[in-house]
């Protein structure tokens, strides 16, 4: 055939990726390909080791016998589909868990095949879903779960329980609660932070909750040393777990707190001068540790602590980590069996608590089973007011002034007036110093006091802010005097 009656490369690559492939976009214009029929999509601009577009259609071209085509064809060929994607509709891509139509959800297994779970209002299957309504994105974080056990009679709840170290009854029921939470793609979990003494297995029940949804590939990571290090774990994944955490910075916990119930990130998109890179964020989140010392009051209303004891017979990883890779189906079926039944308990929603969404699936638990589960969660943030309050001398001496106020009595002051009266009171007569850390003007005063004001409502103490025509003011309200408990306290 003559050189100038040659089709160029590019355009048949472009017809045959047009013919194979469906092209579309993301709300932040990144172009994912997905072949014809397979729910996995792959950004067509990926580089990345888990299996890019570029590779999978070099690698169908070949097979096809259309041969091997340079560079410069491939690029002018993947230029021309990126731009024409540009103006298809938008579709979102989802990692691990997705929401489906008619009310139904998707659990990405992770498999080759694209075999998935969808869980519906009567049921759960496993199905391949259609394309067009769910699009999985994989990463190398995404590892590949068993095929769900079906007419487990909820004992594979039993088994994951028996498997690890919960104190308590009220902490094995708020683990499952978390677990369904996981399976939910709109509804913001607290983070579960497993405590406990010295070898009490925290790191082991990290891993095993984590590698029900996640697979047994999942691990616990480090803490990362910066927030981009951080972020880029969370968007590659779905739990994000880490492992011994001994100190939280504040700007590890402001971060955490984003990653709980949401936030998004820009950064100037590489090789461009006022184009930016989108990314948005919310994950489950686990973390392990014995103590993690003073605890900001923004996070501690999204945590959920899980205490564990030692066992008394110990067993080896390779004994342990046996059994639960065989019971993980029984374990997998058990879940989604559990999870379509909460998912139909209608119970009214608590409106009192700041995770409302995970407070109303903990009403829907002990709706279907029983378990208590919402007055389990409301004393663990009790607990949490008091590790916020022991940790945090200006709370304390707040409330040591609201004791000594009759019940119903409002005290209105400015902040500069505030910051007098609770200095005056900390130091006492005997004029101790002041600790590292306090307030030190009016404003300051009252930016630690509006972090504190959640907690101190706990407690029964009520701090608003208003103005009159010539100040600023900042008033106390104490409805209900403090227990003698917390009176003895301070």
């Amino acid at each position: 055939m003559p050189e100038d009656e040659k089709t160029p490369g590019r355009e048949v690559i472009t017809d045959y990726a047009q013919a194979h492939f469906r092209y579309f976009r993301t709300a932040d214009g990144t172009v994912y390909a997905q072949r014809n029929g397979h729910p996995v999509a792959r950004p067509i601009r990926s580089q990345g080791t888990t299996g890019s577009h570029r590779q999978e259609l070099m690698v169908g071209l070949f097979r096809d016998g259309h041969g091997v085509f340079n560079g410069t064809a491939l690029k002018e060929a993947l230029d021309l589909i990126e731009a024409l994607a540009l103006t298809t509709e938008v579709q979102a891509v989802h990692i691990r868990v997705a929401p489906g139509f008619d009310g139904a959800t998707w659990l990405d297994l992770g498999r080759t095949d694209g075999q998935s779970v969808r869980i519906h209002p009567t049921g759960w299957d496993i199905l391949t879903p259609d394309p067009r309504e769910v699009c999985w994105r994989r990463t190398q974080l995404t590892g590949e779960l068993p095929m769900p056990a079906k007419g487990t009679n909820g004992k594979g709840i039993d088994l994951l329980l028996r498997l690890n170290n919960f104190a308590t009854a009220e902490t094995e029921c708020l683990a499952i609660a978390w677990l369904i939470g996981c399976l939910g793609p709109s509804v913001p979990v607290p983070a579960p932070f497993l405590t406990g003494p010295q070898g009490a297995g925290k790191s082991t029940s990290g891993r095993m909750l984590t590698r029900v949804i996640e697979g047994m590939s999942a691990d616990l990571r480090r803490p990362p040393k910066d927030e981009e290090s951080l972020t880029a774990a969370v968007a590659a994944g779905w739990i994000t777990a880490l492992d011994n955490l001994s100190h939280l910075g504040p700007d590890l916990s402001d971060l955490m707190c984003c990653i709980v119930t949401g936030a998004e990130t820009l950064k100037r998109a590489l090789f461009t001068d006022g184009d930016v890179y989108r990314a948005r964020y919310r994950r489950p989140l686990l973390m392990t540790g014995i103590d993690v010392g003073v605890i900001r009051p923004d996070l501690a209303e999204r945590l959920l602590p899980l205490r564990l004891e030692r066992p008394t017979v110990r067993r080896t990883e390779a004994e342990l980590w046996r059994e639960f890779e065989e019971v993980l189906p029984v374990i997998l079926g058990s879940l989604l069996d559990l999870t379509v039944q909460v998912r139909a308990a209608q119970t009214d929603i608590p409106t009192d608590l700041r995770m409302a969404d995970f407070a109303h699936l903990c009403a829907q638990l002990d709706a279907a089973t029983g378990l208590g589960a919402l007055n389990a969660y409301r004393a663990t943030l009790d607990d949490l007011n008091d590790d916020v309050i022991e940790g945090d001398l200006l709370a304390q001496t707040v409330l040591q002034h609201a004791a000594t106020l009759d019940p119903g009595a409002v005290v209105r002051m400015t902040s500069a007036e505030w910051l007098h009266a609770l200095t005056r009171l900390y130091s006492g007569e005997d004029c101790r110093p002041l600790p590292k850390g306090w307030p030190t003007t009016g404003k300051v005063l009252s930016d630690r006091l509006k972090r504190l004001q959640p907690t101190l409502s706990a407690r029964g103490v009520v701090i608003e802010w208003g103005r009159t025509k010539t100040a600023r003011y900042i008033e106390l309200d104490c409805p209900t005097p403090p227990s003698p408990d917390q009176q003895a306290a301070f």
